[in-house]
Order: structure tokens, then C-alpha cells, then sequence
């Protein structure tokens, strides 16, 4: 690993630092060095999960380009083979991504319900990683392969996922097709899990996370709707809970979503934020009992939920609301009608929100950027950038970064002013959420990894 000098700035005590011998403060830091091979790693030299290191999409990375192109600040460039949707994860010296390779194909009419002329005849699941400096294929692990899987919409992808990583340990995830944990030195398979079963009827895409010794999964099917924590060590089952939603409505495409869990502090105690169609619900993780419930409306929800200034911003899907719920009023049965305020105007129902300060930034499905304040509700600019969106906005170095499904990658300004700084166009269109570690931006398009940073 190596030497930071801004991480020993913030794990030296203040008294130390502020030491008059310099002799002391030489020994302190050399010990310190001498213990940096079996410290963790820490938040700016990972990004291991969807959303980063804090699940919200900002990043510690600093120094990232504001403009390239095919020719312009690539490091390097890589295929990936088969079909995936997943971001790319970094930890350590590896990017990992999930794909899957399908046999079979062709389009089934958008009216189609379920699997029943399903042309993909079979699917297999890979995990792959890459040397994070050079771009060089470390694994590529075949973890399995379903035969007769069932739909998969082609907008979305049986490897839509995002995995979650840590210290030697990659958690790669495909819905119901399976779970599994890959020692990431070797690329062994430590543990799967194929038993977990629902109908995703457009395929799967809410992704894991790792919290307290745990792997917390979220099925959000059309026959079964569920919450489930696995031992991280063991894929063995720690709880389960049957989410109960009662839907409005009787077509099963407003049943499913495709949301990814987040654990944050609520009124001094832990919440697993879990966001659906029709409603939130709150867990507690270790034991998997209901805390409260936000009914919302919607479907397809897909935006993992943020907190700041006593507010949890919610969103319903494809019904474009956005609540600010105060944090005292989460508990029992949560009414939408409580919230501090809500907005209806270009709302995302797939890119997740975005909180930088005072300011919350949104990128709505078919490319309108607004900056709200995160207090009021109030808007301060809503502007139109090229393209539509799958993936989520990410805030590093005062910026945040856009990438379009047509390859188009917009660079704004966080700020109160709708201050455009980069336009930058790849061959290939993203539906993956950017990366960004160190100096580097992680991009995943279509077809290829990018690795993209000042030469």
C-alpha cells in the first residue's frame, strides 16, 4: 500500500501532531509506516460498493480529468466480455466487475409477461478482475451457468448487480441465479448461494451490501418480496424477512423494483433502508425486524436512499416523487403526507440522488440536471444535457460526473450555478455507475473498462 500522508494527518492524535520534538514526531511516523501493511484499507483508496465508499455516490479521489476522449487521458482500456450492467468495484491493486455470457437470443415484444418464450437458453456468470494500474486480466471467473433462465427485459442485463468487495473477499451477486464469495487473491469460489429464489420478471438488478459481519440482499420479485442477511463468512442464512406489500395495482410490472439497501443512523440507532415498489421499509440488521414503513407509491424503484440535515430523501420510481422525510417522523407506519416537503418535476426513477452540502442534485431518466436545496426543497437550476440515464451521478473533487447511455460523459460544476465544465464522448454508452479512486476515474461502458486519469 501506498504511503498516504493525509491518512497519518488524521489517525495521529492532535496532541501529537502539535508535539514540539521533532525526533517524536519522526518516531511516531515511523512506526506508523512499519504498521501500514496490516492496516485496512480506508475509504479514499476503495470504492467498494455501488455508490462508493459511503453508498451516496461521492468519492475522496482528487486530480480527475475534466475532459477525454478515445485518444485524450485513457490509462487504459479494456473489453469485457459478455453482457453486465454492474459498476465497476476497486480495492487494493483490483477493479472487479460482474458479466454474463448468453446463449441464445432475440427480443420479445415489450407486452410480453414472464419467461414463457424466453430466447436466452442459457446464462452463465462470470467475475472478473483487472490490475488497477496497467489494466492487465488478473480472473476472469466462471461462477456458473443456468440453463432455461428466466426473462431478462434487453434494456437490462442478468449481471446488472453491482458486487461488493473487502479485504480478499469479492461478494458478486445476479439476483436470483445465484450469490456467491470469491477469495479475490485466488479467484476461489469461498461459498454460493443458488437456493435464493423470486421472479424478477425484467431481471435482476439491486445489488449487495456488506455490513456488521453480514451480506444484506434484497428480492423484489413478482411472486416473492423479500429481505435477506447472509453470514459473510458462511453465505449462510442470518434472517430473513418477507417484505408484505400490499400493491395497488394487479399488473405484476408494478410489483418489482430493482433498489439496493443502505444502513444508515436514524434517531441514534441502526436502519436497513431498503426502497421497493409502493414503499420503503426499514429493518433492524441484526435481526431483521420491521422498524417502520414509508408507503410512497410506484414502481421500478431503483435510487438507493441518502440522509443529511435530519432528512432522509426517498424516491417512489417511475412515479417521480421525491420526499424529504424528517428523521423523527420514521417509525410504525410513515405517511408521505409528513413529509418536511416532496417534489414532482424531473425527478429520476433510475439514477439515485446526489447530496453535496446544502445542495441535492438529480439526473432525471431523460437527462434534465437539477440543483435543489436539500433543506427547502427549493430549486435553484434545472438544465437539459444530452441523452437518457441508467446510471447514478458522482461527486470527487468539487465535480460531478454524468455518464450517458450513448457514451457521452457531462462534467458540472456542484454548485448553486448550473456550470457546465466537461462534454466528454466515448464509443460505447454507460448504464453502469462510475468509479473514482486516487486520481482515476473508473468507467464501465457497454463493451469495455476505461481507466481514465491524467497521463
Amino acid at each position: 500500500m501506498a504511503c498516504r500522508t493525509d491518512y497519518f494527518e488524521r489517525i495521529l492524535p492532535d496532541t501529537l501532531l502539535a508535539e514540539n520534538s521533532t525526533m517524536s514526531l519522526r518516531l511516531s511516523v515511523a512506526f506508523l509506516l512499519l504498521l501500514v501493511g496490516s492496516l485496512p484499507s480506508f475509504a479514499a483508496d476503495a470504492f467498494p460498493e455501488f455508490r462508493g465508499p459511503r453508498g451516496d455516490g461521492t468519492a475522496d479521489a482528487k486530480g480527475l480529468p475534466t475532459q477525454w476522449s478515445e485518444t485524450q487521458n485513457i490509462r487504459w482500456k479494456v473489453p469485457v466480455h459478455g453482457k453486465g450492467w454492474s459498476s465497476p468495484v476497486v480495492w487494493g491493486d483490483q477493479v472487479w466487475v460482474t458479466t454474463a455470457d448468453e446463449v441464445g437470443g432475440g427480443k420479445l415484444p415489450d407486452s410480453t409477461k414472464g419467461a414463457k418464450e424466453n430466447p436466452i437458453t442459457s446464462v452463465s456468470m462470470y467475475a472478473l478482475a483487472f490490475d488497477r494500474n496497467t489494466g492487465k486480466l488478473i480472473h476472469d471467473i466462471k461462477l456458473g451457468t443456468q440453463d432455461k433462465p428466466q426473462y431478462c427485459h434487453p434494456f437490462n442485463s442478468y449481471a446488472s448487480p453491482t458486487p461488493a468487495i473487502e479485504e480478499g473477499k469479492l461478494y458478486a451477486h445476479f439476483g436470483s441465479l445465484g450469490t456467491w464469495c470469491v477469495d479475490t487473491a485466488t479467484g476461489k469460489v469461498v461459498w454460493e448461494r443458488r437456493d435464493l429464489k423470486c421472479d424478477h420478471f425484467r431481471g435482476p438488478a439491486s445489488s449487495p451490501i456488506i455490513h456488521d459481519g453480514k451480506v444484506y440482499l434484497i428480492f423484489d420479485g413478482v411472486d416473492l418480496d423479500y429481505v435477506i442477511a447472509l453470514d459473510k463468512a458462511t453465505g449462510k442464512t442470518a434472517w430473513k424477512a418477507d417484505r408484505n406489500i400490499k400493491y395497488k395495482s394487479t399488473n405484476p410490472d408494478y410489483w418489482k423494483a430493482y433498489a439496493t439497501a443502505r444502513v444508515l443512523d436514524v434517531n441514534g440507532k441502526k436502519h436497513l433502508v431498503c426502497p421497493s415498489a409502493e414503499c420503503t421499509i426499514a429493518y433492524d440488521p441484526s435481526t431483521g425486524t420491521e422498524l417502520w414503513r414509508l408507503t410512497h407509491g410506484g414502481m421500478n424503484g431503483s435510487a438507493r436512499p441518502i440522509m443529511g440535515h435530519g432528512l432522509m430523501y426517498l424516491t417512489s420510481g417511475h412515479t417521480g416523487k421525491l420526499f424529504a422525510m424528517k428523521a423523527e417522523s420514521l417509525a410504525a407506519d410513515v405517511a408521505a403526507e409528513t413529509a418536511l416537503w416532496n417534489a414532482a418535476k424531473n425527478v429520476p426513477s433510475r439514477p439515485s440522488l446526489l447530496l453535496v452540502g446544502d445542495l441535492l442534485f438529480m439526473v432525471s431518466d431523460g437527462g434534465i440536471a437539477s440543483c435543489l436545496d436539500a433543506r427547502t426543497g427549493s430549486v435553484n437550476w434545472s438544465e437539459r444535457i444530452d441523452g437518457e440515464y441508467s446510471s447514478s451521478p458522482l461527486f470527487a473533487d468539487g465535480k460531478i460526473y454524468v455518464p450517458n447511455q450513448t457514451g457521452k460523459t457531462f462534467v458540472l460544476e456542484a454548485g448553486k450555478s448550473f456550470n457546465p465544465i466537461g462534454e466528454n464522448k466515448l464509443d460505447a454508452g454507460c448504464m453502469a455507475s462510475p468509479a473514482a479512486v486516487g486520481d482515476a476515474l473508473y468507467l464501465r461502458t457497454k463493451t469495455h473498462l476505461y481507466c481514465i486519469g491524467k497521463k
